[in-house]
């Protein structure tokens, strides 16, 4: 026999739950401290499941029988009533938020993943996502919605960037969806939205694992210390090969902690700073212990008045297996441009680190220095960063500001 609202108000506690029905499987429970929970019983895949639909007498007898009602149109037309109480229980929770969601993706994928490899997936989430759509519930955000944020990335010039943050932001969806907060991924439909880039004449490597695959692999070279030390300092200098491998004793500051190459030996015919981060300089005091007497720190193996030749180091990735379109010496130039821009370091402090052309000729004197004291912090996070990749414990530098 159905409920009456007398028959609600009057349903007294007991030991234990009691249960009053009033038909299609709406019932109240009144638990032993006086509690009066409606509840809904139902078939879902023939399972037998339950939704709660509000405590009496904040949900009067009316309210829950409209709800049931509601509930039993959701199952005629195929939809589970407890799939969608979920649904709207996140939503107001922000449980189901774009940031929310993205960091416990991240907290779920850290268990495999590099310390370097978390701390650069959030840092382009943080950058380039969160402040945009972070706040905004997963089911609701569109393909447009991404597309915006994309292009803002399209025109601070890192067009590259922009398509890994959207490859970021679909497996932040997959996650949602396998988790039931989305119904999909909208990123699917932006392949090809992002403008082209040009290719690049000089292979290199940009995923962290495979970066710290390389790393490893060059610290177990097994060829000469000299050409070991070479493809150390590489990644580390980010200075053109042939900078590198025309190197000079005299040019090398171990005690300032800087690497100042003459004018004469670079592309723009200025002096260029190094600054050397605690790793570059181990390496070099390792190095001059076998060519420091000498001009070069890389000198040749049939002579020491020459340099290495400039097939060494080209010639030592391919003996580490790696092929002529997956690394080159020039490759870790674009290795480090690609990264520290994505990790949000001063666009023109890189530019200046890579040597790039200086544009005002009456300045070009004084530019070496530009910058510089950036550069050291970011040399050295650099560093930190590329032996978290390859697995070696160290603190990694904030970048600030």
């Amino acid at each position: 026999m159905p409920l009456t609202d007398i028959a609600v108000r009057n349903a007294k506690p007991s030991t234990k739950d009691m249960y009053f029905f009033d038909g299609g499987g709406l019932f109240l429970i009144v638990t032993p401290g006086g509690s009066k929970k409606w509840r809904l019983k139902y078939q879902w895949q023939k399972k037998t499941r339950m939704v709660s639909l509000g405590i009496y007498p904040d949900v009067s007898l009316k309210d829950a029988r409209m709800k049931r009602d509601d509930a039993r149109k959701l199952l005629a037309s195929g939809i589970d009533p407890s799939e969608v109480r979920r649904k709207e229980k996140a939503k107001a929770s922000g449980e189901d938020a774009f940031e929310t969601v993205a960091r416990a993706w991240i907290a779920k994928m850290a268990t495999i993943w590099s310390a370097g490899h978390v701390s650069l997936i959030t840092t382009r989430l943080e950058r380039d996502v969160f402040p945009w759509i972070g706040k905004a519930s997963v089911r609701a955000i569109t393909a447009s919605d991404v597309l915006a944020v994309l292009h803002r990335m399209e025109g601070r010039g890192v067009a590259v960037s922009a398509r890994r943050v959207r490859q970021i932001i679909g497996q932040v969806f997959r996650y949602a969806t396998a988790s039931g907060l989305a119904d999909g991924d909208p990123t699917s439909a932006l392949k090809g939205a992002i403008t082209p880039t040009r290719e690049t004449h000089h292979a290199t490597i940009t995923d962290p694992t495979a970066i710290g695959g390389l790393l490893r692999a060059i610290d177990g070279y097994q060829g000469s210390i000299v050409t070991r030390c070479a493809l150390q300092l590489a990644p580390l200098a980010f200075v053109r090969p042939g900078e590198l491998r025309h190197a000079e004793w005299s040019e090398i500051d171990l005690d300032k902690t800087e690497w100042r190459i003459p004018g004469a030996k670079m592309k723009m015919r200025e002096q260029h700073v190094v600054p050397l981060a605690r790793q570059a300089v181990a390496i070099l005091r390792e190095l001059h212990l076998v060519t420091g007497t000498g001009r070069y720190l890389f000198p040749s193996i049939r002579t020491a008045d020459r340099p290495m030749s400039e097939n060494t180091v080209l010639a030592a990735l391919r003996r580490l297996g790696y092929a002529a379109g997956e690394m080159t010496g020039h490759g870790f130039r674009s290795m480090a441009s690609t990264i520290l821009n994505e990790q949000g370091w001063n666009r023109d402090a890189i530019e200046r680190q890579l040597a790039h052309g200086e544009r005002d000729r009456v300045r070009a004197a004084y530019n070496y220095a530009e910058h510089l004291p950036e550069r050291r912090k970011m040399m050295q996070a650099w560093a930190d960063y590329l032996d978290q990749l390859a697995g070696k414990n160290v603190i990694q530098l904030r970048r600030e500001g």
